[in-house]
């Protein structure tokens, strides 16, 4: 059987490539078609190519349809919808890792699971308590799904700081009353009206220096800093003396610090409209079609926040 997937060259960018794909062996299951997220790595990849360590694999964020099940499946049937895989438009994946998801009338493109559950993953991180005050550093995609979620949750106060006006507002459709764009404003008086919150914990989904810098100023003295954001790349910096002082801790809520598994909690969110992923999702278009959007996406596109590649 033939299947269309992709690789990311050494020289960076994406190809499409044909492979022969087998029955599915013991316990693996055939997911066939459906849908596959583009996530932040795979576009780091697709810029440096091998200069990206690691290289991102070819899709992690797939969704689709059972299509055979090998010997000893006994939780999955053919014709189920399930989370798993990546970019192929057949692909065969261990029972264990594909998750069965509800009976819903939602599209493919916006039943995509993985980086939900990465939310999930930095959601347990924040220990949120009831009237917590938290601040989220970068409203992309990543942390507009958690503020998503924050803006249902117990927190007293819940602000978005950011350097785009439209996702910030896009925030505000989500219940978070408080804004700052950082671009519009002085560092200094930005600095000093957060301060003013005194926040019980702040959530860094930036991936830049400067985020973590601003989250260093602007949480409270033995707050809580959750670095949910990858800074890609070798080196990052910090001021040891404010960190001695401020008394804060600091925890790493990416995917391999999982406190559980954060599929199931991450599907129920999801089927319960408490994250919903439609007014994310910016781009959709077909595996062929992926390597033209992936070039408009390295360029700057400036409407882009999520892309979705249907299978």
């Amino acid at each position: 059987m033939q299947s269309t997937s992709i690789y990311y060259p050494q020289d960076g960018g994406v190809e499409l490539i044909d492979l022969d794909i087998s029955d599915p062996k013991e316990n693996e299951v055939q997911i066939q078609g459906g849908a596959c997220g583009i996530c932040s790595w795979d576009i780091a990849t697709a810029k440096l190519g091998d200069r990206m360590v690691p290289k991102a694999p070819a899709g992690h964020e797939g969704v689709g349809y059972v299509a055979k099940v090998g010997k000893g499946v006994t939780g999955l049937k053919e014709g189920d919808r399930v989370a798993g895989g990546g970019f192929a438009t057949l692909r065969n994946i261990a029972e264990s890792l594909v998750y069965k998801l509800p009976d819903s009338n939602l599209a493919d493109e916006y039943w995509v699971v993985e980086p939900v559950s990465c939310a999930v993953t930095g959601l347990d991180h924040c220990h949120l308590r009831p009237g917590d005050k938290v601040a989220v550093i970068g409203a992309g995609f990543m942390g507009l799904l958690i503020l998503q979620a924050l803006a249902k949750s117990f927190a007293a106060e819940v602000v978005a700081i950011d350097v785009v006006q439209s996702r910030l507002e896009l925030a505000q459709s989500f219940g978070i009353k408080a804004i700052y764009n950082s671009a519009q404003m002085d560092p200094e008086q930005l600095i000093k009206s957060l301060k003013e919150y005194a926040f019980d914990v702040v959530v860094d989904t930036s991936g830049v220096q400067a985020g973590l810098d601003l989250a260093t100023e602007i949480v409270k003295t033995g707050g809580l800093i959750n670095l949910f954001g990858w800074m890609k790349g070798e080196t990052a910096n910090f001021n040891p003396t404010k960190w001695h002082l401020g008394g804060f801790r600091l925890v790493n809520s990416s995917p391999m610090a999982k406190l559980r598994d954060p599929f199931p909690p991450a599907i129920r969110l999801m089927h319960e409209g408490i994250i919903d992923l439609r007014p994310l999702v910016s781009h959709i278009d077909t595996l062929e079609h992926y390597p033209n959007l992936m070039q408009r996406i390295m360029h700057g596109d400036k409407q882009y926040l999520k892309g979705v590649i249907k299978l």
